[in-house]
């Protein structure tokens, strides 16, 4: 009880008195005589002190927060890696966007030309539209700038602008140098009215089947019409088909440079007469006449 009683005496004496007014005094201690001297109160102190205190915090805040020292906390990142991470953010987004319009591209390739699947509005490979965009309702204005560009077009003499006359060296596919796949004699040539995009060479049983440009592997399997099939990406939208290969060397994903065995000749596939490949050329999903860039001689 008396420990009771001396503590709340302290706790009386410290905030009941803070009013009470207190003299500091400096002086000379051989004549003592008054240098300075402070009217002071445990209120004033308590401010002074609060104050000191707060305005303390708050500069040390400002400090961190205005100057690099924050990086030195931990999970604090610094500017130029925030920004470097938005960089990253939008370039991860494009790749994304390139990847998914590049699958899509390949898995269309696969069904339309290499399987001879018809892709419909409902299938997945197709692109979808814009749900939030009234397609039907949509009304373009055509800048001034379009109307010049129309007006000048309109007035240009009609050219040959079919794709026969494009690779006929005024297309970058050009200016590739193509490797044979095989040297042999070519029983039955380029012929796209009767749907034959590419050529049929003849080669020994065992001959390797070679890449004709650098490029990566999309397609490598099994078809009941053409056997076993593989198909080169390269690059400028030139694609490259192997077909009636007896063994494939390369699978899906695999990068080849030209020049590289990629599989053997055979006689497989339901469209198979005998021993040969069955080698196309594709340009921005238009067939072209390999003859016109290849001596199989």
């Amino acid at each position: 009880m008396k420990v009771n009683l001396e503590k709340q005496s302290w706790f009386n004496r410290l905030f009941t008195n803070l009013n009470y007014k207190y003299k500091l005094v400096i002086m000379n201690e051989s004549t003592f005589d008054e240098k300075l001297s402070f009217r002071i109160s445990r209120m004033l102190v308590f401010i002074v002190y609060g104050v000191v205190t707060v305005f303390s915090i708050a500069t040390t805040i400002l400090i961190i927060y205005l100057t690099p020292l924050k990086e030195f906390i931990p999970g604090y990142a610094s500017v130029d890696r925030v920004k470097q991470v938005h960089i990253n953010r939008m370039k991860i987004d494009s790749l994304e966007h390139e990847i998914r319009q590049r699958d899509l591209y390949l898995d269309n390739f696969r069904s339309r030309i290499l399987l001879g699947q018809d892709l419909d509005e409902n299938d997945s490979l197709v692109l979808q539209k814009n749900e939030s965009i009234d397609y039907e309702n949509l009304v373009v204005i055509p800048s001034h700038e379009d109307s010049l560009l129309r007006e000048e077009w309109e007035n240009i003499p009609d050219y040959d602008l079919s794709y026969n006359n494009l690779s006929q060296g005024h297309s970058k596919i050009s200016q590739f140098f193509f490797m044979a796949p095989i040297h042999g004699i070519i029983s039955a040539g380029f012929n796209q009215k009767q749907k034959h995009f590419g050529v049929d060479i003849l080669g020994k049983k065992g001959d390797p089947v070679k890449a004709c440009l650098d490029g990566m592997v999309f397609f490598s399997t099994w078809t009941y019409d053409f056997g076993y099939v593989i198909a080169v990406q390269h690059s400028d939208d030139i694609i490259s088909i192997y077909k009636h290969n007896s063994t494939l060397l390369k699978k899906d994903g695999d990068l080849v440079s030209a020049g590289d065995p990629i599989a053997i000749i055979g006689n497989t596939g339901e469209k198979s007469t005998g021993p040969h490949l069955h080698f196309e050329i594709w340009y921005k999903l238009n067939p072209v006449n390999p003859t016109q860039f290849i001596s199989f001689d």
